[in-house]
């Protein structure tokens, strides 16, 4: 490609972290090939050598520091130059003896290890011997898009070694949208068991009553619950009580027509990661007599009719109903109902054509329509604080119908947006309401157009209500300089260690080495075989980059790569199949055995996250040792990130963003099973290793876009845990009666509970918040929550008492405050290695440990 009109002269000022700023000009000829210098650390002995990135992409025009960029270079590799070479004013001659070291992009610049991070790149010199130098992973490489969300991470077919069939388990009740479907959103328990479970939008939750409760209603039932309604149970550990939960089946109002009895058929349509619809009709064969869109934080529930006679009722009955006079707006009637409990609520009704809606109040438990109905009737909790009814009334007819994701990241600042789609009348804003992470990162203008009015969420704080279509967050602080090493807040990723700490991890790492990692990882779980497989690709990493031992590193990567070549021919005992009938790649076991929880219910879409994030991790560290490895691995390994997080509607074999909810900032791991609680999520820590393979692999894969959301969701993951799961004394959204327990334990859409699903101990509690320690933990589990958390259950000899392979977890973990106390704990004597997880390892703790405390 040819490069014109660009400057001959250029002058930058390179930003770097442990390492010199140095001012670099380059003359050269713009016809050719561009190149720029970047100023590698050193020491006192050893000056810096400047290295060469190669291989520029037009991107248009750009702007940093001030100043217009018009090429992104791409591509990177190294060269050593005479240390009298190294000047404030270098130019291209000083360059010599090119070898191949390749440089990742990260968010439009380039990351050298740990040592720079560019904060803008242009130039071009003429050097068309250096160009062939660059490896052709290099020059495939892409950048990051002006909207990271826009495109796909891949389109074609999974591998044909995955075998395809067209059944699931799980029918598709009432579902009248095309396969790839959503498995784990708010709203599955519209299509699951029998349909009758609640589905949790915040602040609210509707379902359908199906002639069940004290209505016996057939319509769709709505509920919001305050927090003295709230159930907590006993104290338990540190003063706390052991879960708290919401009350379910309370039928505030319900939204029906006389249309609707016994044969009332229940569909759900136009499914998206972030919006439903759902329709209720009089029989299966009948058009819908009503709809309900559904999209997370809607300030109101809107029901549309056509021709239908609406009928509204009450489990909590009416103290009285009264129409206002004064329309809020053209064609849109106004009603106020008190009901028995004390709570206000507003209904409005937007004709679109025909009359007006009048009710006559029958009995205190029924209204009825005393005609058709054509238009949309919203109901509405007010919370009867200064300025909302005015602001209920302005957002009258209008309602969200979906929404659409888009973003950007530029150096460590991430920005995603929501970006909702209006229905309804012209008149007025659409509203909607926000969780406490969301008004955390609000840029300036959406902060601007939150509102004082708020309802109170199940499990998630205060909902505030947000005017407009458009909400912008920002997070100025991605973790993009976490790679494989470990990280500090402070430092950085550290990857040199003392000659003694190295000889210490190599007798620990020749040991684990020498282990059958085909018997360890080819297990009949897709979970526990990921974890295997990351622990030793972590090994081997340790050994190659931080260790330095090539010899050992080269014996060790061939058994690994051996242990993962049998899940990527898919030649495990239970194979991975295609299944075209929600979507997705699932494991066989359920198929095989019958049994819906076979593998923590794979089969069912639990847990896709977490089994899927452990092998994505593993190829991404395989890759990064061996950058051919992961081309050849690269369709196996694209399978399973878009099985989790495909960000595009243009992949047709997957849904999009399966499992984590850009509304919630996190993800849900319960898939295809109904829950009267909503979905759940134990793991927080597992959420954050998926989130960080899939930046792995996006850098080792060279899809900037890939990385870029990898680290979005990291820093919302951060921001979110820390509001919702992982509460310090100072945490203000969940009650203060509950974040004594330091975790959530099993976080649900409806209630927490301060437990496992496997095990009732603290140590395992605590510690499936923890698992598995990696780079980027001290990001999300900050100093002082982790020592706030030792100090209520580990301190004072108590660690003492744990005496299974929870015991160097929660070592592991304390090493982002007391490195040293945890190398003392690795490196003792009495060591017990029954006291390591199957998914840890010794060389990687001992590597942790001595990484963060200098040792």
């Amino acid at each position: 490609m040819g490069f014109h009109h660009l400057p001959l002269l250029v002058s930058l000022v390179l930003t770097c972290t442990e390492c010199f700023i140095v001012p670099v000009t380059f003359l050269g000829n713009a016809q050719e090939s561009s190149a720029l210098a970047l100023i590698s650390p050193s020491t006192a002995d050893q000056l810096p050598s400047p290295s060469v990135l190669s291989s520029l992409e037009q991107r248009g025009p750009a702007t940093a520091n001030g100043r217009n960029l018009n090429y992104i270079a791409t591509g990177a590799f190294e060269f050593q130059a005479p240390k009298a070479g190294i000047a404030s004013n270098s130019t291209a001659g000083d360059i010599k003896r090119p070898t191949v070291t390749i440089y990742r992009s990260v968010n439009s610049t380039f990351v050298y290890e740990r040592y720079f991070l560019l904060t803008f790149i242009t130039t071009s010199i003429h050097s068309p011997s250096y160009a062939a130098a660059i490896p052709s992973s290099t020059l495939n490489s892409t950048m990051v898009s002006q909207d990271i969300f826009a495109e796909p991470i891949d389109c074609k077919a999974p591998p044909s070694s995955v075998a395809v069939r067209d059944d699931h388990p799980v029918p598709r009740k009432g579902i009248q949208s095309q396969a790839p479907l959503q498995t784990n959103k708010f709203y599955s328990n519209f299509f699951l068991g029998d349909q009758l479970g609640p589905t949790y939008t915040f602040p609210y939750s509707v379902q359908w009553a199906g002639g069940k409760g004290v209505t016996a209603s057939w319509g769709l039932s709505c509920s919001h619950i305050e927090p003295h309604q709230r159930v907590f149970g006993q104290e338990r550990h540190n003063g706390a009580a052991a879960y708290y939960l919401n009350p379910v089946g309370i039928q505030s109002m319900v939204m029906s027509a006389k249309e609707l009895g016994n044969d009332t058929s229940l569909a759900v349509d136009s499914i998206t990661a972030f919006s439903a619809r759902v329709s209720l009709s009089k029989d299966r064969d009948s058009p819908p007599a009503i709809s309900f869109p559904l999209v997370q934080g809607m300030a109101y529930i809107t029901a549309q009719y056509d021709g239908a006679t609406p009928v509204l009722r009450s489990g909590v009955f009416f103290r009285t109903v009264s129409q206002v006079i004064r329309q809020p707006k053209e064609h849109v009637t106004k009603f106020t109902f008190h009901l028995e409990d004390g709570t206000l609520w507003r209904v409005y009704a937007w004709r679109t054509k025909g009359d007006d809606l009048d009710l006559a109040v029958i009995n205190n438990g029924l209204a009825e329509a005393t005609k058709p109905f054509h238009g949309i009737i919203q109901v509405c909790k007010d919370p009867a604080t200064p300025g909302s009814e005015a602001m209920l009334d302005d957002g009258a007819g209008i309602y969200p119908l979906t929404l659409s994701l888009s973003g950007t990241a530029s150096g460590s600042e991430g920005t995603y947006s929501f970006n909702f789609s209006r229905g309804g009348h012209q008149s007025g804003h659409l509203y909607m309401y926000a969780l406490p992470h969301h008004i955390d990162s609000f840029d300036d203008e959406t902060r601007g157009q939150t509102q004082m009015v708020q309802l109170p969420t199940t499990t998630k704080g205060m909902a505030s209500l947000v005017r407009g279509v458009r909400w912008t967050l920002v997070e100025p602080g991605m973790p993009v300089d976490v790679g494989f090493a470990p990280w500090h807040p402070e430092k950085g990723s550290i990857e040199k260690l003392s000659d003694r700490a190295k000889r210490t991890i190599r007798a620990a790492a020749a040991k684990e080495v020498s282990q059958n990692m085909i018997a360890q990882s080819n297990l009949n779980s897709m979970y526990f075989s990921g974890k295997a497989l990351a622990k030793f690709a972590t090994i081997m990493y340790v050994v190659d980059r931080l260790i330095g031992d090539k010899t050992l590193a080269e014996t060790g990567l061939g058994q690994l790569k051996a242990a993962f070549d049998i899940f990527a021919a898919n030649k495990q005992e239970f194979p991975l199949v295609r299944e075209t009938a929600w979507g997705g790649v699932v494991s066989s076991a359920s198929y095989s055995t019958g049994d819906a929880g076979v593998d923590f219910g794979n089969t069912y879409y639990n847990d896709h996250h977490f089994h899927y994030g452990y092998h994505i991790l593993a190829a991404a560290t395989i890759g990064h040792l061996d950058p051919d490895w992961a081309k050849a691995n690269a369709d196996y390994v694209n399978m399973l990130a878009r099985d989790v997080a495909n960000p595009s509607r243009k992949d047709s074999y997957f849904p999009m963003w399966r499992s984590f909810d850009w509304y919630h900032g996190h993800s849900w791991a319960h898939g295809l099973y109904a829950a009267a609680d909503g979905k759940d999520q134990e793991s927080s820590s597992e959420d954050m290793m998926h989130a960080y393979a899939l930046k792995m692999w996006g850098q080792v894969s060279g899809n900037t876009d890939l990385e870029a959301r990898g680290n979005l969701q990291l820093a919302i993951l951060s921001r979110s845990l820390q509001n919702y799961y992982l509460y310090k004394k100072s945490n203000t959204v969940q009650p203060k009666q509950f974040i004594g327990n330091k975790v959530a334990g099993i976080l649900f859409e409806n209630k927490i509970d301060h437990t496992t699903y496997f095990d009732p101990r603290i140590e395992a509690i605590q510690g499936i918040h923890m698992i598995p320690i990696l780079p980027p933990t001290p990001f999300v589990r900050c100093r002082d929550f982790v020592e706030e958390e030792w100090e209520a259950f580990f301190s004072n000899g108590r660690i003492d008492d744990v005496r299974n392979a929870w015991k160097g977890i929660i070592y592991a973990s304390y090493a982002t405050v007391a490195p040293r106390k945890a190398w003392e704990f690795f490196t003792s004597s009495t060591f017990d290695a029954q006291w390591l997880d199957g998914g840890a390892s010794l060389t990687w703790f001992l590597a942790y440990a001595a990484a963060l405390g200098d040792i």
